[in-house]
């Protein structure tokens, strides 16, 4: 089985074709999954994938920053592997979008050209989430197949006078006889045993390695808490409504599907001590996606299905993408309810972030100025593709129940449990 892997490319655009690569991006808009230029839907490993351009705009310091094109994808297998098959794939529909980029190949470019500038693109992430690693696009699209052929089987037939492992018992010789379904009677293949090693190796040295530091790490740790505090108590943070404006960009582009994809970005606050905390914490998370929340919930929320933290200019800005089930206002209120704290510890580093105390409390639990504070640093994703729209987190982790219950004996309480899944 693959391990899920973010890809992430951040091209810096020339001023003057800003307006023919959002035109690109228009035309892509309607059908990310086949047009003439990326077919995400070509790639049978990629979960979702976005194209968003960034303006130009002003640090806080006053420096300029150029514009920026980013594509996110996030995919079955090496990040590497994917990059080398989106390129195969799009040929020159490359050229047509990423030619507005600085210093991109004179055209018409090779397709070693276009892979040789689109790596020296990518930017690794600190911190990743995957819903449930390992479960890949063609697991989860056969589990849905699945799914919806028990449903048919079951409305197509009388089990009134069974019992659940009567009944339970008919729709495996079903899937048993069934050529097309067949493969559901074995269990998904697993993580690699070379992958689960390295993680439990990561798991074990990292927090070793900060134990052994802890002398160090735990004095600086409480000097630097308290540094933040003194700053908190100086930071301003003033209520500010997303413009009318911004609101149609981003809900014209919002809720056609199951779920739906979530692209912000902002900036550090001033200051060495901020860029501290940033590039300590990212870390924290990534240890923790990685290791603590592998299995459906990020902390508690469940529904989200991939999401990332990417520093920008040097750390100056931090992009947060991810695609989650509903709507956003859902999406916050489970953000506000379980993982306030969480967000606090990362975004209360950003300019403007509602009043924070001790980094973890405040923030987020100041809902409104919270949730306008995220809507007005939402970037409008004009290009989004999801490679099973109609599918919610929750969907997918049924549809896999149903699929292991398939396998061994069940008590006819255990059936009936297992036949609620239809």
């Amino acid at each position: 089985m693959a391990q899920q892997e973010a890809l992430t490319l951040v091209v810096p655009v020339e001023s003057a074709r800003v307006d023919a690569l959002e035109a690109v991006l228009r035309r892509m808009r309607d059908s990310p999954g086949e047009n003439a230029y990326l077919s995400f839907g070509a790639l049978d490993t990629c979960h979702f994938g976005r194209l968003v351009c960034m303006p130009d705009a002003v640090d806080l310091e006053g420096r300029p920053l150029e514009p920026k094109l980013i594509l996110l994808a996030d995919c079955d297998g090496p990040a590497e592997r994917f990059l080398e098959a989106l390129v195969d794939s799009a040929g020159d529909g490359i050229d047509q979008i990423f030619e507005h980029g600085r210093g991109y190949p004179a055209l018409p470019a090779s397709p070693a050209q276009r892979l040789d500038y689109l790596r020296q693109h990518r930017v690794e992430t600190p911190a990743n989430y995957v819903h449930r690693p390992g479960r890949t696009v063609s697991q989860i699209r056969h589990e849905a197949m699945l799914h919806d052929a028990l449903q048919s089987f079951a409305d197509g037939h009388d089990f009134s006078t069974l019992s659940s492992s009567q009944t339970r018992a008919r729709m495996v010789d079903f899937v048993r006889r069934e050529p097309s379904l067949q493969w559901a009677m074995e269990a998904p293949p697993a993580v690699p045993m070379k992958q689960r090693a390295k993680d439990a190796i990561d798991f074990v040295a990292r927090p070793l390695g900060l134990l052994a530091l802890s002398p160090v790490v735990v004095p600086l740790t409480v000097l630097v808490m308290i540094m933040v505090r003194l700053q908190e108590l100086r930071d301003r943070s003033d209520h500010i409504r997303p413009s009318p404006e911004h609101l149609r960009r981003l809900t014209e582009l919002e809720d056609f599907f199951a779920h739906n994809g979530y692209t912000a970005g902002g900036y550090v606050k001033r200051g060495a001590l901020r860029q501290l905390v940033v590039r300590s914490v990212l870390p924290l998370v990534g240890y923790g996606t990685r290791h603590l929340f592998t299995r459906d919930s990020l902390a508690g929320v469940k529904t989200i299905h991939f999401a990332r933290w990417i520093p920008l200019d040097g750390g100056r800005r931090v992009v947060f993408a991810s695609n989650f089930d509903g709507s956003v206002e859902s999406y916050n209120n489970d953000f506000i309810d379980l993982v306030g704290w969480g967000l606090n510890l990362v975004f209360s580093n950003g300019d403007g972030y509602p009043a924070t105390r001790w980094l973890v409390f405040g923030g987020a639990s100041y809902e409104e100025e919270f949730k306008d504070y995220l809507r007005r640093h939402q970037i409008p994703t004009p290009v989004w593709y999801s490679a099973y729209p109609e599918l919610t987190a929750v969907n997918i982790e049924r549809n896999a129940a149903l699929r292991a219950g398939l396998r061994g004996d069940m008590t006819d309480d255990e059936a009936q449990e297992w036949l609620r899944l239809l």
